[in-house]
């Protein structure tokens, strides 16, 4: 996805597993495409929460040694991209505290969009805050609910809250996850043998050899502990908005998600996409990786071979320290380079999932046609984008969309290619199976399914790094 768009964040959490901490490692490994800048797990013993967090890649965090230092057999993990709270280790999850109820750990993928207001006024009533986070707030509100057992504080608190929320709590003796009722983000359980399995995406019980049981339905909290399973629908039923980008650009291909494998879905895009935006091209050309998936199904409706046009250095790191100011601002050139031998002398369609900025898009097109191109033809698999998301996903604010302010033809003369199709939104239900307007498409349309208590477009977060 070349546009400079955050990505969210990923859960892990296991219940009843004699190696907790190392199997939600495997898990977090598989869920990283969801967030690079920190990591964290916290198990349990029944006796206590122990909980290692750092800065940094799962692999790079988590040694022998600190998995060691995790024993038990429960443990929640989380993968972070920052959507509220600066990037920071105060800030990485999961979060863990002790209250009057004991150790409570707690890991969140969303953003509350009511989330300053409910902490104006615990901070007026004393509360102190120890992270910039959204989901401390929630912790504050479990803290002071006087409901006896935790899964009462968990519905008083989450009553409180508005946004989007997928939630995984871990206390010494149980294990806690909740959909928000409009049901943004994905949550998927899972089984093996006596062990429970959640998670943001299906492609991490994939790793670890559990059977994906079914998805965890929006307004659901599930309850488990040494008596099993027990499901609750506790929050007063809304409309439910599946949030559309996962099935463009965040899920992995192989996971199951809002009832379809991704793969299939971001295919259908590609062949939707042909139809309404055929090319006269020599060669189909995918912007890596995100682009492969429609690349293929676009390249398959019009009869055009797909080639590697674009190599991506996998080996980038988050950050990339330039070693002398007169060779600075490689800019696009450190993760993408064309293959000369592929585009010279030819027509070709270059399909991607999105343009944000458009600025990467303009770089990458001018690459293309230095190393020979004839013409580019520029196809985006999904709808302009118009609006900021504010339910979990750190997109620029509205006034640095593309989109919201130039027509698509002037987006096209920017990023200097010789035309430019985006997927129509009607494509994009089609393609999704959006019979009963099931997901969100605010991005594209504006049209936000929770009203928010205040504007919320000054007070958005910028995404901290280029995409």
């Amino acid at each position: 996805m070349n546009v400079e768009w955050g990505e969210q964040c990923g859960l892990f959490g296991v219940y009843g597993h004699p190696e907790a901490a190392n199997v939600t490692y495997l898990g977090l490994y598989a869920l990283q495409h969801r967030g690079q800048e920190s990591a964290g797990i916290v198990s349990s013993d029944s006796q206590a929460l122990h909980s290692h967090r750092s800065m940094g890649l799962v692999s790079e965090i988590f040694t022998r040694d600190v998995l060691r230092s995790l024993p038990g057999q429960s443990a929640i993990g989380h993968v972070r991209y920052s959507t509220t709270g600066t990037s920071d280790l105060k800030n990485a999850q999961p979060f863990t505290v002790h209250y009057v109820g004991g150790g409570l750990a707690v890991a969140h993928n969303g953003n509350l969009t009511n989330a300053h207001i409910l902490r104006t006024e615990l901070e007026a009533h004393g509360s102190i805050f120890q992270s910039t986070m959204d989901t401390e707030t929630i912790v504050h509100l479990i803290a002071l609910s006087r409901e006896r057992d935790l899964a009462g504080r968990v519905v008083r608190a989450l009553k409180q809250v508005e946004g989007a929320y997928c939630l995984l709590f871990l206390s010494e003796n149980g294990l806690i996850a909740v959909r928000d009722p409009h049901g943004f983000r994905p949550l998927v359980l899972g089984r093996q043998k006596n062990a429970y399995f959640v998670a943001s995406e299906t492609c991490a019980f994939d790793l670890i050899g559990a059977e994906f049981e079914r998805e965890i339905e929006p307004g659901e909290m599930v309850l488990i502990d040494d008596g099993g399973l027990t499901s609750f629908f506790p929050f007063t039923p809304a409309k439910t908005s599946y949030c559309v980008f996962e099935f463009i650009y965040f899920a992995r291909p192989d996971s199951f998600i809002f009832g379809r494998n991704v793969y299939g879905v971001r295919r259908e895009l590609g062949v939707q996409l042909a139809r309404e935006h055929p090319a006269e091209a020599d060669i189909v050309i995918p912007t890596p990786d995100s682009g492969f998936s429609a690349a293929i199904g676009y390249g398959h409706e019009v009869h055009i071979p797909i080639e590697l046009g674009l190599i991506r250095n996998h080996y980038v790191g988050r950050t990339f320290i330039e070693p002398k100011q007169s060779i600075r601002h490689f800019g696009v050139k450190i993760k993408l380079n064309p293959v000369k031998e592929v585009i010279k002398g030819k027509d070709v369609a270059v399909v991607d999932d999105s343009i944000v900025r458009a600025t990467t898009s303009r770089k990458i097109m001018k690459m293309i046609r230095k190393v020979g191109a004839e013409r580019i033809h520029v196809r985006i698999s999904s709808p302009p984008i118009t609006h900021p998301c504010f339910f979990g996903i750190d997109t620029p604010m509205k006034s640095e969309l593309i989109a919201s302010s130039h027509t698509i033809e002037e987006i096209n003369r920017y990023i200097t290619s010789d035309t430019l199709g985006y997927l129509s939104v009607e494509g994009l239900r089609q393609c999704v199976g959006d019979d009963d307007g099931n997901f969100c498409y605010a991005c594209f349309t504006g049209g936000y399914p929770i009203k928010f208590p205040s504007p919320v477009e000054e007070s958005h977060t910028h995404p901290s790094e280029e995409r």
